[in-house]
């Protein structure tokens, strides 16, 4: 049933990531579902309160959790954590962790410090939470430059489609918003997707990057439809592109 609630939860909150789950084998989502579950409970948490102090509380109960998983003791009950704890080991919890610690930049007001920092968050944020997924299907540690690679090249392009919303709320979500910047981070970010490759084993948690490439080659060619919200693709080709990339790798 925890299964099922974290399924549930994903469709719920991440549409994108519910069909990509869907789209690969039974046996992955056992791990999939939980560790994208987690995922939209640690995203949330910044954002369901105006007070840090309660935000800050949120993501320190998930860490409380995951150091409960990593230690191999007793662990509490929860929804989300009971199909979570069977699929991590130590160094997944700790990857986790560190993702947790990324978010924390959420909570507050204040900008990126330069591109490096953006970068870094990428890294923490979605390269931790597709590595996490990948080692949890026993994918070998030479798939890790190209789990990393495409996870912040999918990270990135989730971010230019948050991006109005992120400033209505009063954030500064790139350390350049600037036209040509933007071209540069969409170049770069397609730079890394296409830069290593996989094995079969980690392929199934990378298929929820597939709309990466067709967003981030349109933020390439028309950086101005990122602030303006104007990145789009047809529901027929996003499905369309989920079922090509499942069928062919």
């Amino acid at each position: 049933m925890s299964l099922q609630a974290c399924a549930d939860l994903v469709g719920r909150a991440d549409p994108d990531r519910f069909l990509a789950a869907m789209a690969a084998p039974v046996e992955a989502r056992r791990v999939l579902f939980p560790v994208f579950a987690f995922n939209v409970e640690v995203a949330r948490a910044p954002w369901v309160t105006a007070e840090p102090m309660i935000a800050e509380m949120r993501l320190q109960w998930w860490r409380d959790a995951l150091e409960e998983i990593g230690g191999g003791g007793a662990v509490r009950r929860h929804e989300v954590v009971d199909a979570l704890a069977p699929v991590l080991d130590a160094e997944g919890a700790a990857l986790l962790d560190a993702l947790i610690e990324a978010r924390r930049w959420d909570i507050g007001a204040d900008p990126f410090e330069d591109e490096d920092a953006f970068g870094r968050y990428l890294e923490a944020t979605a390269g931790h939470l597709f590595w996490a997924a990948a080692r949890a299907l026993e994918a070998p540690d030479s798939d890790e430059p190209g789990t990393r690679g495409q996870a912040w090249a999918a990270g990135l392009a989730n971010w230019f489609l948050a991006i109005p919303d992120l400033e209505a709320r009063g954030k500064k979500p790139l350390p350049d918003g600037r036209v040509d910047a933007v071209r540069a981070l969409a170049e770069e970010g397609l730079r890394r997707l296409d830069a290593g490759s996989v094995s079969a084993t980690a392929k199934p948690a990378l298929l929820a990057t597939w709309r990466a490439g067709a967003l981030l080659r349109q933020a390439r060619a028309h950086p101005e439809r990122v602030g303006a919200g104007a990145l789009r693709q047809s529901e027929f080709r996003r499905r369309g592109s989920l079922i090509l990339r499942r069928s062919f790798g």
